[in-house]
């Protein structure tokens, strides 16, 4: 009788625990939100009540956003605005840029993934970062290194996929071109070949996908009431998350540690080549505030930069094309008047070794088509600040200190108050003016940040897909291996295609 009296007490005040914490965040999401007030965005649910739609999650903001240019949704202690009204975006991104961080309730989302990174911080951290890696974007020495790296893994892509074509063979390529990229930040960004791409690096590959299921499993805590409580208990989710984390942290510790043996050891004849090293020597005039966790930071941050933004863009992109086979033509007819190579036969490794800056400057379609492709699945699909002060927006609506402000590029490249009526339709054209490529606003066209805090690895993006898309479209063709299949996202902080994109490539000459 004792025992089962003991049950029911622990199972009452736990039944009792979880009403009053739902009372709690009850109030705390819905108290104080002026909610029927006018002169604030309208109100279009809670952040919790996206978990409902959270598999299509960017094209729900999408439906909403073509009634609502700016809207609200209620989370405990601030409201979340979000908007694909242009001049909000340049007014948060730049005209008031001080005025609005990454936000306490951002960070404490990201921090167990992105930690002190890049990404996650604002103030001094975040000019220490910048001023650094923006050194490192601007110099010669870094684009040279990073365009013979990318042609190096051009070369072995090629023959990865040229094995599949042979054998007409289907293949998943995001996962291939996962791998090569993240040979490529490995290389140019820590010095580090992974060699993942041929699949010889099997703790590379296990980081990758702890990475990217990290990436995931955090970014769904926006809409996870109990993650908090998860996380205490290292229960479900938050278990898994811990777990992966695990993985993330061995594998850059062993990496920051390598890298500093061989510092010490002086064995690193240019402690400049790789963005990595650089931090390094930065490291030792602060040894207790740049410590081995902050670069482990450092490190996953430029991480999902150089990865993330080259591979799900190219994989989009190669989707696109499989859909629009006139315009994968198009793109491979300019790779072969730009490079002069309209025979069967063609060397491999000679043909990517000429790829040139002059080249890569002339693929105006190309460039057009990869910067569709990112109007339309942009890298990173919704992203955002926090405000500071109060402040009222240029359209009119107030925002009180503590709400965050998001600007949903995913749904911006969908509208057609933004890009006409033909929003939705996948054509590069419009980005050519006589065959030039034209550039928009880079508060208009938004995949890239704008503002003090825009991309400083959008060149390095572009170099890197342009020279996968040159070597794979001179010597392929690709279809889609099932084209009745719908190709979706997963939900994340990066537009991943869900699952994996089987395509079949055929072979364009006989080399």
């Amino acid at each position: 009788m004792g025992i089962l009296f003991t049950i029911f007490t622990v199972t009452a005040a736990g039944l009792l625990f979880i009403i009053i914490s739902f009372l709690y965040l009850t109030f705390q999401t819905y108290s104080g939100k002026s909610i029927k007030n006018p002169n604030y965005p309208p109100v279009n649910g809670t952040v919790f009540g996206q978990l409902f739609y959270f598999n299509r999650l960017y094209d729900h903001q999408t439906e909403v956003a073509r009634k609502q240019k700016t809207f609200r949704l209620l989370a405990p202690g601030q409201s979340e605005l979000y908007t694909t009204d242009i001049r909000n975006i340049e007014h948060v991104l730049k005209t008031k840029f001080d005025k609005y961080t990454k936000g306490k309730y951002n960070q404490d989302i990201a921090t167990d993934l992105f930690g002190k990174g890049i990404f996650a911080v604002d103030g001094d951290k975040w000019r220490q970062q910048r001023k650094l890696a923006s050194f490192e974007f601007s110099t010669r020495v870094l684009r040279d290194f990073s365009c013979s790296v990318f042609r190096r893994n051009a070369a072995k892509l090629v023959r990865v996929v040229s094995e599949m074509a042979i054998a007409d063979q289907i293949f998943d390529m995001q996962d291939t071109l996962m791998r090569c990229t993240l040979d490529s930040i490995f290389k140019v960004g820590f010095g580090v070949e992974l060699n993942c791409l041929e699949g010889s690096n099997k703790e590379g590959i296990e980081f990758m996908k702890a990475f990217d299921d990290s990436n995931a499993l955090v970014y769904r805590r926006y809409v996870d009431p109990l993650w908090k409580l998860k996380r205490y208990f290292n229960i479900c989710s938050e278990a898994s998350l811990k777990k992966n984390i695990k993985i993330i942290d061995d594998f850059v510790t062993n990496l920051i540690g390598t890298k500093r043996k061989l510092q010490a050891e002086e064995r690193l004849y240019n402690d400049k080549e790789d963005i990595l090293s650089r931090f390094l020597v930065e490291s030792k005039k602060d040894a207790e505030e740049m410590n081995d966790k902050y670069l482990r930071d450092i490190i996953l941050n430029f991480m999902i930069a150089g990865k993330d933004t080259s591979a799900n863009t190219l994989s989009w992109f190669f989707y696109m094309l499989c859909k629009n086979p006139l315009i994968q033509e198009k793109v491979a007819q300019e790779v072969r008047d730009v490079t002069s190579s309209q025979d069967d036969v063609v060397n491999v490794e000679e043909f990517i070794a000429n790829i040139t800056d002059t080249t890569l400057e002339q693929m105006h379609y190309l460039h057009a088509a990869l910067t569709e492709t990112l109007r339309l699945y942009p890298a990173v699909p919704v992203d955002g600040r926090c405000a500071e002060v109060d402040d009222i927006l240029p359209d009119g609506f107030r925002m009180k200190k503590g709400d965050g402000l998001y600007y949903m590029a995913y749904a911006m490249g969908r509208m057609p108050y933004i890009w006409g009526d033909d929003a939705e339709d996948f054509r590069p054209e419009r980005w050519l003016n006589n065959g030039i490529f034209q550039p928009e606003s880079p508060f208009k066209f938004i995949a890239f940040h704008a503002g003090p805090r825009i991309c400083l690895g959008k060149d390095f993006a572009y170099r890197q897909m342009k020279i996968l898309s040159i070597a794979l479209l001179r010597f392929f063709r690709f279809k889609l291996a099932d084209d009745t299949r719908k190709i979706t996202y997963r939900t994340m902080f990066t537009l991943h295609i869900e699952g994996s994109l089987h395509l079949r490539a055929i072979g364009r000459t006989k080399s």
